[in-house]
């Protein structure tokens, strides 16, 4: 039975949320403050998370709320309220990875969907099919599973039991990331939402009683990174995907900001749409413009992950950095009779050439001829964080257009 595949997007906050949604998300997922795998991020108030739901569902989309730490013994006692909370805000789903937590869920919201997260590690339909039987509408397969395998899972599982894939962001070394690298080096644990990241840190060798002396390990002329992963990225294939049987394409990213989600889920937006014009031809005719946009965010080395095999995984990146080759400059507020006000997120001068995203997907060139600040008063840059201001432009700019430029050359 052919289904359309849901393109998931990263909410850290009601702004990220809001972004996805406009960008093309079928839905979003995001977390409160406690019970959820990303501390780093704002997260949601439950008035927050109220007003976010409101929002997705005015425009047909769902939000899905991570309930996927590892509670403590104290937690648990608070995890029936925050589980009423969100119920009163609407939420579509519950993402869990705690059996504890599934049996709370079932109690205190038993019309509530149940996902299982990643941290689960289902790497079989035998432990998918028990996920099922269980009560869990979906599950969040583990990383480490290839095409063949999810092809596999599905031909042996519940047609009802939806499966859900990243296709695109961050890899943790780890297994699911089920990871205590962090919890022993920094005393910050990635079960419970505070990865220090730790794998992506630098290492050297140092003899035993030959102390502050440090050898270089000899990966490359910069040092060595031996347990750093290159970053997901699955447009090139994302067909072979959706064809092994796979509900919904999950990005990865609740920490990252408005900007890279509104950009990656616009790719996925245009990749997804273009594989569904025409399903089941046997290639995939991807576009230029979804390559184009996905070199426009921060990111690391691409990687297929471990769709094409351990072999083809290709995971190991020569450095801890990013490859940054275009700026984030500001957001489009409103336009109105050629002027568009905005609202400053990096510097640039009058003269400098921005590129509009707009949430259709589509770019706009534009080299404004003047700039005006919140007075009124003509200024040849915009140097104050979020600062409004007007430019000129004859063709509209959608609210929540955003505007970057290409990277100069240091």
């Amino acid at each position: 039975m052919f289904t359309i595949p849901e393109l998931l997007s990263p909410a850290g906050d009601l702004e990220r949320l809001k972004y996805a949604v406009c960008y093309g998300a079928d839905a979003v997922y995001c977390g409160m403050p406690e019970f959820g795998m990303r501390s780093a991020p704002d997260n949601f108030t439950p008035e927050q998370l109220a007003e976010g739901v409101l929002f997705a569902h005015a425009r047909g989309r769902k939000v899905y709320l991570t309930l996927n730490t590892l509670p403590t013994n104290e937690e648990m006692r608070r995890l029936p309220d925050a589980i009423k909370a969100a119920v009163e805000a609407g939420v579509d789903a519950f993402i869990v990875a705690d059996l504890g937590v599934l049996a709370a869920c079932k109690k205190h919201a038993p019309y509530v969907d149940v996902h299982f997260s990643t941290q689960m590690g289902i790497t079989n339909y035998a432990a998918a099919t028990a996920a099922y039987e269980m009560g869990v509408k979906r599950v969040v397969l583990a990383r480490e599973l290839s095409l063949q395998d999810i092809a596999i899972i599905r031909d042996n599982t519940p047609p009802e039991l939806e499966l859900e894939a990243f296709v695109h962001g961050a890899m943790c070394m780890s297994f699911s990331g089920r990871c205590v690298l962090s919890n022993y080096m920094a005393n910050r644990d990635a079960n419970r939402g505070q990865c220090a990241q730790p794998c992506r840190w630098k290492y050297f060798i140092s003899e035993e009683k030959r102390p502050g002396q440090f050898f270089e390990i000899g990966e490359t002329e910069q040092g060595s990174y031996l347990l750093n992963a290159n970053d997901l990225c699955t447009a090139p294939f994302l067909d072979l995907i959706c064809k092994a049987g796979i509900d919904s394409l999950k990005i990865e990213g609740r920490a990252k900001t408005s900007y890279y989600v509104a950009s990656v889920t616009s790719a996925y937006r245009r990749a997804l749409d273009t594989y569904l014009e025409d399903p089941m031809r046997d290639d995939f005719p991807l576009p230029d413009e979804v390559y184009e946009e996905l070199d426009r965010t921060s990111h690391r080395h691409y990687s297929p992950g471990f769709y094409f095999g351990p072999e083809g995984a290709k995971q190991n990146t020569e450095s801890h950095g990013y490859i940054r080759k275009w700026e984030f400059m500001g957001m489009v507020e409103n336009w109105e009779n050629g002027i568009a006000t905005c609202s400053q997120r990096g510097k640039w001068w009058l003269g400098d050439t921005l590129e509009v995203l707009c949430p259709d997907g589509s770019r706009i060139e534009l080299t404004p001829e003047w700039i005006k600040n919140a007075d009124g008063e003509f200024v040849d840059s915009t140097p104050h964080p979020t600062m409004t201001y007007t430019i000129p432009s004859e063709v509209e700019l959608p609210a929540m257009s955003l505007l970057r430029r290409r990277k100069t050359e240091e």
